[in-house]
């Protein structure tokens, strides 16, 4: 019945856009985004990961119109993490890991571009072992550019050393680059992302355009900085 009910509410977006095609009445206005956000609300934390992409779906059209809202940062807060703080098992097997979604929760993060959501971020990279979401996450963090606290550089510099000592990722370490190149602009406080760059341009466990990525972004962060 539940589920009837929801697909009844999917239903009527299209007939609510229809009529607010030249221009929305306020009233018809909010009607739209309440039943968006219930969709978004009971969708996101549905069982199925067929749910979570409706949810995200919704997601991607409230951000896109300017809606970063309550409920989208809730929703996007529980998908980013399930997995990994919210877990289901089943006979000892988790049955909710979903990457795929936490990396499309980061990348609409990204969009929200607001301290809430750099927060979300913050702890999906300290809480995820995944390099896809990981990647995302990062570059979202970029994204944001919000960085006054010295936080997403530290988490930044923390999960690169850890994937760096043991495991190095290419994607990773583009990701990594991109973001630091993009939150120098406001002034490096912390001297070990320009050793990142460094290290990452020197280690030939990356590939050629890596290393001249970091490269790049080294010689961009010092003509910047002599401005």
């Amino acid at each position: 019945m539940k589920r009837f009910f929801l697909l009844s509410l999917i239903a009527l977006i299209p007939v609510i856009l229809a009529m607010g095609q030249s221009e929305m009445s306020v009233e018809e206005s909010y009607l739209q985004e309440s039943i968006e956000n219930m969709i978004i609300r009971e969708q996101s934390r549905g069982g199925t990961r067929e749910s979570k992409m409706i949810a995200l779906t919704y997601i991607g059209d409230a951000i896109d119109r300017g809606n970063k809202g309550e409920e989208i940062r809730q929703a996007l807060e529980y998908m980013g993490l399930e997995g990994l703080l919210n877990r289901d098992r089943e006979g000892g097997r988790l049955t909710n890991n979903y990457p795929d979604i936490r990396r499309e929760c980061a990348r609409y993060l990204g969009k929200m571009r607001t301290p809430e959501a750099k927060d979300i971020l913050l702890k999906m990279i300290y809480h995820d072992t995944e390099p896809m979401v990981l990647q995302e996450a990062i570059k979202s963090l970029g994204d944001i550019g919000i960085d006054d606290d010295g936080k997403s550089i530290g988490i930044i510099t923390w999960i690169f050393q850890k994937f760096d000592n043991t495991n190095p990722d290419n994607l990773l370490a583009l990701s990594v680059i991109e973001t630091i190149e993009k939150l120098s602009t406001k002034g490096l406080r912390d001297t070990n992302t320009l050793q990142i760059l460094i290290r990452i341009s020197e280690n030939p466990s990356y590939i050629r355009p890596v290393q001249d990525r970091a490269r790049q972004a080294l010689s961009n962060i010092r003509k910047a900085q002599a401005r």
